[in-house]
């Protein structure tokens, strides 16, 4: 009960129902104010372009926000114009429909925020059909449309000036929680008996959630901390993101053979139990800052976390004390275990320092042109247009899909004279989505919303026939359904249904014949838009994943490029290293969740999924066994780079050069053959310049960390060339699949 009143207080502060609010106060605003001054046709145009803009104010730079509303307030005054022109015959009607859908659809090439301003820009064509000119003319609506949108705009300002802080501070919330999650899995999965599969996957997830947010972050805070007056606190967060960043990237850096810990924990029960109780303690501790907020200061003082480490210290000390041969695998994977912890330990710590007890003048701010390197700027080339306008590009396809189902759709509801056909509009421009599984799960999560909805909407009629309540339940509804919108999209479809019901029927006495039409223009909607992502033009996922692959390896072939040059050349500036792994990560994750939506799309179209699902799971390992040799060089002092590094560095590129070719269907007349260059990868080892392994007589000596070294730089680099070996094998069975594929496509 504790938990969920807490998540109840968080979900209320959080910037979702905040936005929320404001779209609420903002929409009912001009509609309270035209009831009483009887220019109700004025306050509903101001309200519209209010709604419309609202979509626009999405996570982001402060600037970007006002950039994406004024531009969705430009776009819909236009629509809005031309809108109030489409008195025109069904059969010119209808292609000039589909067409301004498919221009509005196409802004999507832009990218997120362009998708935003083009859903406003549909959203006012859709809604033009309601505005009847009784007391407006097509001009005036317009002009009011416009200053609703400019409305919403200085609200939006105003709210930012009185709450500056409030949206960063929620989207840290959000990351503090997903890496205390994330570190929580990693937890669960040293116990044996865990379903290691499922939790794999879920870390994945959570992976792809994290870099998503330190994306936005870092353009929240970095955008706007130019002419901020808030730019001491802008530079102190930025601290405490690259401590952050550094947490999930040291976790992943450190991957866990779940088997060789099995057998280690199975005899050595101790170890096992102090690693997960002090990763349990740090998640909490995260979840701790999570939920103070900005108050950090009203938190009791964050619980000791040195004791736990000099335990686990003191069993690593055991084994050393009695340093025979057989004990050596044993002390060097759990002494970098314990070093992996230890650095977690240091970075929460600097997180509460950066919080609780820094002072100004004791930080050093990071460069904000250092920080701009790691950052992904939108393209807004006008040439996006036409490069993009060919049946390759999936937005291309979308928006070609969407104006053939509003044509479509807008045909039926004519034909059969529905009620308001535009509401079938509506919901098919909701609904339709570039992905197959998005655009299913909408369909089905919208259906059940409604029909939730109108149920409810019937049972209030009911009992209530009062236009006061109406109005405040339909505004309540709408403040919901706009704050529900990205957590839980069933939910937010029966408050968007409720709220449409409870508004007619202050403006229509027949009540219940709405929450009919609305039902049976909602599922006609969904399902016109499901079959038009099933049938017309479909973007499947596994005549793109080859492209997802070859990107994802070339980053991580990039990475690993970088990460030699470094143990090469110790002088060498690391900047580049730091901005390769940050792409790898990115596009490790972008494989993933092209991944995602091929599983959820029909089985006929999941070509070679357990392969591909194979490839993907041995990218991820890829890049962790990469992270952890980043990790490794840049933090210790490491010994002249050998002649044998050298040789397994070439030896692992060329694997993956060949992968990425074998992808993109070139085709190499040389006589390679895999096994030779395993071959020629083993016989490699005797050109490394080690130390004998005599454990016993390294701890004599001191230099256990030449041991250390040595085994993760020659472990990580057989089992690197080990993976790229087998992406490679994958790779070939993939091509050979996707080749009668692609051709019957």
């Amino acid at each position: 009960m504790g938990n969920s009143l807490r998540e109840l207080f968080q979900f209320l502060k959080s910037t979702d129902f905040s936005k929320a609010v404001l779209v609420g106060v903002t929409v009912s605003s001009p509609v309270l104010l035209g009831l009483y001054f009887n220019q109700l046709e004025i306050g509903l145009a101001v309200c519209f372009g209010a709604l419309w803009s609202a979509p626009s104010n999405a996570n982001g730079s402060f600037k970007q926000k006002i950039t994406g509303i004024l531009s969705a307030t430009v776009l819909v005054v236009i629509i809005s114009f031309i809108g109030g022109y489409l008195n025109l015959p069904a059969y010119i009607l209808i292609p000039v429909l589909g067409v301004l859908s498919f221009l509005l659809a196409y802004i999507s090439i832009f990218g997120f925020r362009a998708t935003l301003v083009s859903f406003s820009g549909l959203l006012a064509l859709v809604l033009s059909f309601a505005h009847e000119p009784q007391v407006l003319n097509t001009y005036e609506y317009a002009f009011f449309v416009g200053i609703g949108s400019l409305w919403y705009l200085l609200v939006v300002m105003v709210w930012h000036y009185i709450n500056p802080k409030g949206e960063i501070e929620e989207i840290f919330r959000e990351t503090y929680l997903l890496t205390a999650k994330f570190l929580r899995v990693r937890g669960k999965l040293v116990e044996p008996d865990s379903d290691r599969k499922k939790l794999l996957s879920e870390l994945n997830k959570l992976q792809e959630q994290l870099i998503e947010k330190h994306e936005t972050l870092r353009e929240m805070l970095v955008l706007n901390r130019k002419r901020s007056r808030y730019s001491v606190y802008h530079g102190k967060q930025l601290l405490v993101l690259a401590q952050l960043v550094e947490m999930l990237e040291a976790a992943i850096a450190n991957p866990i053979n779940y088997s060789q810990m099995d057998v280690v924990f199975k005899t050595y029960s101790q170890y096992k139990s102090g690693f997960q109780e002090l990763i349990f303690k740090i998640a909490e501790q995260l979840e701790r800052i999570a939920f103070a907020g900005r108050h950090g200061k009203k938190l009791p003082p964050p619980v000791e976390l040195q004791p736990y480490l000099d335990r686990i210290s003191a069993n690593i000390n055991q084994l050393k004390s009695i340093p025979k041969k057989e004990n050596l695998s044993l002390y060097l994977i759990l002494q970098n275990l314990y070093e992996y912890q230890e650095k977690q330990v240091e970075l929460l710590g600097k997180i509460n320092w950066l919080r609780n007890e820094a002072k100004t003048e004791e930080l050093q701010f990071i460069d904000e042109s250092y920080v701009r390197k790691f950052m992904t700027l939108q393209d807004y080339d006008l040439k996006m247009l036409v490069r993009n306008f060919n049946f390759k590009s999936a937005i291309f396809r979308h928006a070609l899909r969407l104006a053939v189902a509003v044509m479509v759709g807008y045909s039926i509801g004519t034909i059969f004279d529905f009620q308001k056909p535009y509401w079938i509009l509506l919901t098919i421009i909701i609904i339709l989505r570039p992905s197959y599984g998005l655009t299913k799960t909408r369909s089905k999560d919208r259906i059940i919303g409604t029909l939730i909805g109108a149920t409810i909407a019937f049972v209030i009629v009911a009992l209530v026939q009062n236009i006061y309540v109406f109005g405040i339940l339909g505004l309540t509804s709408l403040v919901m359904a706009f704050s529900m919108l990205q957590r839980n999209y069933k939910t937010a479809a029966t408050f968007v249904t409720l709220s449409v019901i409870f508004i007619y029927g202050i403006l229509l006495p027949d009540i219940v014949t709405v929450i009919q039409f609305r039902i049976l223009d909602t599922v006609l909607g969904a399902l016109l838009s499901f079959f038009a992502t099933l049938v017309l033009w479909p973007s499947w996922s596994f005549l793109n994943i080859n492209d997802n692959l070859r990107t994802c390896l070339t980053a991580n072939k990039n990475f690993l490029n970088e990460i030699a040059l470094i143990y090469d050349q110790k002088e060498k500036e690391p900047t580049a290293l730091r901005i390769s792994r940050k792409k790898a990560f990115e596009e490790t994750s972008n494989l993933s969740a092209a991944f995602q939506q091929m599983v959820q799309e029909p089985k006929s179209k999941q070509k070679k999924v357990n392969e591909v699902y194979e490839l993907v799971t041995l990218s991820h390992s890829f890049l962790s066994s990469l992270a952890s040799l980043s990790s490794y060089i840049q933090n210790h002092c490491t010994t002249e780079a050998s002649e044998g590094f050298r040789s397994a560095v070439a030896h692992i590129m060329e694997n993956l050069g060949r992968t990425t070719d074998t992808l993109a269907h070139m085709k190499t007349e040389d006589n390679f053959s895999l096994k030779h260059h395993e071959k020629s990868f083993k016989s490699n080892r005797s050109k490394f310049k080690t130390i004998a392994w005599d454990f016993e007589n390294a701890v004599k000596v001191g230099e256990e960390r030449y041991l250390q070294e040595a085994h993760l730089i020659l472990g990580q680099l057989r089992w690197l060339f080990t993976l790229s070996g087998k992406m490679l094998n994958l790779a070939l069975k993939i091509e050979a699949e996707m080749k009668p594929a692609e051709a019957t496509s």
